[in-house]
């Protein structure tokens, strides 16, 4: 071979040849201590042609209890065998040396401290460069080839045995064993595996966070137990599955990585019941929430609002609730116009959705009537009282969901893929549609969800039938109490008035407050404040039975206590029903007013030259209660002066003292000579709550002279 670097061929290179540096292999260098084979603690012993011995090792030490100095040069046989097993050691050693093969096997041997032990040997003939022969005795203590046996074999059947997956990689995360269970999980046989790395094996796997997840757990020693892992595999492709995979850190004795092992369990069932069992507990969640917010008040719009919001978005991105008109005719009074064969006509009182989207202006305007043809959807479910579900839309689907073509497109636009309609039914009735729709990307409807918009739409249709006919009766209501109230008191001599009613604000709740002014003879008028007990229709009845009464018997010239008294007696007959009342009768030729009180509200007097006070009367019974004598006061008024009668709707409140509401009206009552119809609305403004559940009269009567000129 030629050299290099221009030396001559022909000659010695004189340079020293270069060293070439190791290449390391892995897997080759020392091992630390813990191998197998210092678990096996091997002896080794060389034994010359002679049977005596050459070569002693420290495992041969340890075993036998001999030193090397003890052990050498003498022979082995009557070292270490009994006397009655010397003749077939002796034959055993000769065969070796002879060079019919080596020997194996159990024999019973003494240890130096005179005990005898079952050791387990492999005995094999050698030859040195000269020809000589010697024996090379292994030996390990049986007891302790078995305990790694057993070891092994246990290992061995717990891998292929395990109905859990389970493998070992080595450092760069290549499958180095596999076990049948992992086989049959991944679909994938252990060849295929061995040598890869689990993208490599398993390309359908996000791999990326499993395989981050393993190099952790190499790099820091510390496991990962029961890590969620989804996806699909080979072994079933077209549906997917979930495992619990652990992972732990193989190390040697010397604590360095050797690999990784894994453990993986398909808990597919599991994972699906689970899903289920957070699905039921949403509904129940979802059904309990309902519950709360849907009928808080016998609003109808209110409640299809709370109904819609309940919806989105735990059910729906889309939510509108429809109520067919024929349902509101019968509440508003009205007919309205009109419809073909198999058309409905609905009203969207409700419209809410997840987030902005084209959906929102595909929808029904709230409030306006809107009429749906027998091809429709929304008119299927009304006419036949059963859900419609549409769970994967087609471009066929839209126009018999949306109103219009147009709407259409903005349905397909917002990417709605899915479509629901259940009906509102309450005592046999359909009152409307609760119309629901999906958008991308969440899931299509199934049938769980039609049970449970079933269930939602069942407990909103009560609340809404609730709130229609309680709406229905309050207009009924309230229309009597306007009959039964005066339309506007007529003007009396030396008096001027105003007055104000209110129906509860919170439930808009006609109720039994009445105000009343009655002329009388010599110029004199009656004034009349009263509350029945209670609120509705009945208490509207009673209400106006005792303004009747009230009039009547004012009529009759009676006095302020004995018009009390009759109208307690008249109340007495009238189903149970309590009411208070405060009676007055002003003379304006004698600036004289007389006044009674059944367990009202004490009157409050403003003096045209002096500070508001409330008039200290007899609070008397109510009226109901039967047989309590009621006692009237006279009072001397002055030009200006203002008496304030009113019902307790006005003052009191929850929360507050009805002795602090009433300082409260008495410091608002600091104009003299203002309109009296600002300081109705200045008292009703400052100390009416709208949200409280009852309802006001007041009347306000100023004296003036009985001459204007």
């Amino acid at each position: 071979m030629s050299g290099s670097g221009g030396s001559d061929p022909s000659g010695p290179d004189p340079r020293p040849a270069p060293q070439s540096t190791p290449v390391p292999v892995p897997g080759i260098g020392p091992l630390a201590p813990g191998s197998l084979l210092d678990t096996l603690a091997v002896a080794a012993i060389v034994l010359g042609d002679d049977g005596r011995i050459v070569l002693w090792s420290p495992q041969a030490e340890d075993l036998f209890g001999y030193t090397a100095q003890e052990a050498l040069g003498r022979p082995a046989a009557k070292l270490l065998v009994d006397e009655q097993d010397l003749n077939l050691v002796l034959t055993l050693f000769a065969k070796v040396m002879a060079g019919e093969g080596p020997w194996a096997g159990a024999f019973p041997v003494r240890h130096k401290d005179g005990r005898r032990l079952l050791a387990e040997f492999r005995n094999m003939r050698l030859q040195d460069e000269r020809g000589r022969g010697y024996a090379l005795g292994i030996a390990s203590e049986r007891a302790t080839v078995r305990r790694v046996e057993r070891g092994l074999a246990l290992s061995e059947r717990l891998v292929t045995q395990s109905p859990i997956g389970l493998a070992v990689l080595d450092t760069e995360l290549r499958y180095q064993l596999v076990n049948p269970a992992l086989e049959r999980i991944n679909g994938v046989r252990a060849e295929q595996h061995l040598g890869r790395t689990p993208s490599e094996a398993l390309p359908l796997l996000d791999t990326r966070e499993i395989e981050s997840s393993m190099r952790r757990v190499l790099a820091e020693g510390t496991p990962l137990v029961n890590k969620t892992v989804l996806g699909r595999t080979p072994a079933d492709p077209d549906n997917d599955h979930a495992w619990r995979a652990s992972y732990f850190r193989l190390e040697d004795a010397a604590g360095r990585p050797l690999g990784l092992a894994i453990s993986v369990l398909d808990v597919t069932e599991q994972h699906h019941a689970a899903l289920q069992a957070a699905a039921v507990r949403r509904q129940l969640a979802l059904i309990a929430d309902a519950s709360v917010r849907i009928g808080t008040t016998l609003d109808l719009d209110t409640t299809a609002r709370e109904l819609a919001d309940v919806a989105v978005p735990e059910l729906a991105d889309v939510a509108a609730v429809d109520v067919l008109e024929s349902v509101l005719d019968v509440l508003e009074d009205r007919r309205s116009g009109d419809v073909a064969p198999g058309e409905l006509a609905f009203r969207a009182l409700a419209v809410k959705t997840a987030r902005p989207t084209p959906a929102a202006q595909a929808a029904d305007p709230v409030g306006e009537p809107c009429r749906y043809g027998a091809d429709r959807l929304v008119t299927r479910c009304a006419n036949t009282g059963r859900p419609v579900l549409v769970s994967h839309i087609g471009a066929h689907d839209l126009p018999a969901i949306a109103r219009d073509l147009p709407a259409a497109r903005l349905l397909a636009q917002a990417g709605v893929h899915s479509y629901l309609a259940v009906p509102l039914i309450a005592r046999s009735e359909v009152l409307g549609v609760l119309d629901l729709k999906r958008t991308r990307p969440s899931r299509p409807f199934d049938h769980d969800d039609v049970l449970l918009a079933g269930e939602l739409a069942a407990r909103a249709a009560v609340c809404i039938d609730n709130a229609r006919w309680y709406q229905r009766q309050r207009r009924a209501a309230l229309t009597l109490q306007r009959h039964l109230l005066p339309r506007r008191p007529p003007r009396q001599p030396g008096l001027e008035v105003a007055y104000r009613y209110q129906p509860a604000g919170a439930a808009g709740e006609a109720g039994g407050d009445w105000f009343d002014v009655i002329a009388l003879s010599g110029d004199r008028t009656a004034l009349v404040v009263g509350d029945v007990m209670g609120r509705g229709i009945n208490a509207a009845a009673t209400m106006g039975q005792l303004r009747t009464a009230a009039r009547t018997l004012a009529g009759l010239e009676l006095g302020c206590a004995d018009v009390l008294h009759h109208l307690d007696r008249i109340t007495t007959g009238l189903d149970e029903s309590i009411a208070t009342c405060v009676y007055a009768v002003y003379d304006p030729h004698r600036l004289r007013c007389h006044i009674a009180s059944a367990g009202h509200l004490p009157p409050a007097l403003v003096h045209a030259k002096g500070p508001a006070e409330l008039l200290d009367l007899p609070t008397g019974a109510l009226l109901g209660v039967g047989g309590v004598p009621f006692e009237a006061v006279t009072l001397d008024l002055a030009l200006g002066d203002q008496l304030v009668l009113y019902t307790d709707g006005l003052v009191e409140t929850r929360g507050q003292d009805i002795d602090v509401r009433l300082h409260e009206l008495l410091d608002l009552l600091t104009d003299r000579h203002g309109p009296l119809e600002a300081t109705c609305d200045l008292l009703l403004d400052a100390l009416r709550n709208p949200e409280e559940t009852d309802d006001v009269a007041l009347l306000i009567a100023r004296t003036r002279p009985t001459d204007p000129s």
